[in-house]
């Protein structure tokens, strides 16, 4: 099944609660037999030509007042992430989904690979984000930033997490623990599902991606940049403006301080790297001068020349 559907499909059955499911589950079966009965219904849904926001529109509308928001949500969302052929297949793994969830079965999310896990964590955070307000969007995003870079600096932490010998359940109920009450309910939803839904050794490359997406789901856009300095606030003002004119959208600066840079600043918008640094132009430079390395050169330290060679210097002929 759709690796987004499969992680909005968990979000919605979570928020729902446990005592919600079988009215959930019964609607959405309801729905399934209406497309699988009403011909005309399900030629508009399987139409190749109809885009997938149109067939989401098509059961908004169809559904608006006759079951609860849950199923409406869920349903308008199968129709719109599938292709249009896959429509009836989406709506009744749904619906047996939710029925199983019901019935109190344990479901456990299947491996995926990278990037299809990250897109079953996406579609949870899709349906995390569509019932929060700008302002919970921002928190929500600056609560993740500040988990994977706690997750990232610190072993033991991140060794539990991506340890897949330890239960599903013992990670979730660590991330519990440390978020719980301290950040905002769709937080600490998210990063468990973060835990549940993507690959256990990608946790920090997959909050950082939840951070991504957050900022997408405000209109921004992350600029991650790694200073050898602290940026003053007008600093901040004038490169923000400039990567937003480059990006086409409104930028969010994040900022990492190293040292190691001996000066200036890298800068990474989505798969644009710009690389200011000192030490990016002094290894720029060493490329340039000798593209073949050091030792193909025949320029180690101290290397002494062979017979009959000659040194000439500017000027000489």
């Amino acid at each position: 099944m759709n690796p987004t559907l499969q992680g909005y499909t968990a979000a919605i059955l979570e928020s729902a609660g446990s005592d919600a499911l079988a009215g959930l589950a019964g609607d959405l079966e309801a729905v399934e037999r209406l497309v699988g009965t009403n011909s005309t219904l399900r030629a508009a849904l399987t139409d190749t030509t109809l885009r997938g926001p149109s067939r989401r529109a098509v059961m908004l509308d169809l559904l608006d007042g006759k079951v609860s928001p849950e199923t409406r949500r869920l349903a308008a969302f199968a129709c719109s992430v599938v292709r249009a052929v896959d429509v009836p297949s989406a709506l009744a793994w749904v619906a047996t989904r939710t029925r199983h969830g019901a019935e109190g079965q344990s479901f456990e999310e299947p491996p995926l690979s990278l990037t299809e896990s990250r897109r079953r964590v996406s579609g949870f955070a899709v349906a995390v984000h569509e019932v929060l307000s700008n302002n919970e969007l921002e928190t929500l995003e600056d609560d993740l930033f500040r988990f994977a870079r706690i997750v990232a600096s610190t072993p033991a932490l991140r060794a539990a997490l991506v340890d897949r010998d330890l239960d599903i359940a013992a990670r979730q109920g660590l991330v519990t623990q440390l978020l719980e009450g301290k950040v905002q309910e769709g937080t600490v939803s998210l990063v468990r599902y973060a835990v549940a839904g993507g690959r256990a050794r990608d946790i920090v490359g997959t909050l950082d991606y939840l951070v991504e997406q957050t900022a997408m789901a405000r209109g921004w856009r992350i600029a991650r940049v790694r200073a050898a300095a602290p940026i003053e606030d007008a600093q901040r003002t004038a490169l923000s403006d400039s990567l937003a004119t480059l990006a086409g959208a409104p930028v969010e600066l994040q900022i990492v301080l190293d040292d190691l840079l001996l000066s200036g600043a890298t800068i990474q918008i989505g798969d644009l790297w710009v690389d200011a640094t000192a030490r990016g132009r002094i290894e720029a430079l060493r490329e340039h001068l000798m593209p073949g390395g050091w030792e193909d050169r025949g320029l180690r330290r101290g290397a002494a020349r062979g017979p009959g060679t000659k040194t000439q210097t500017k000027g000489e002929s």
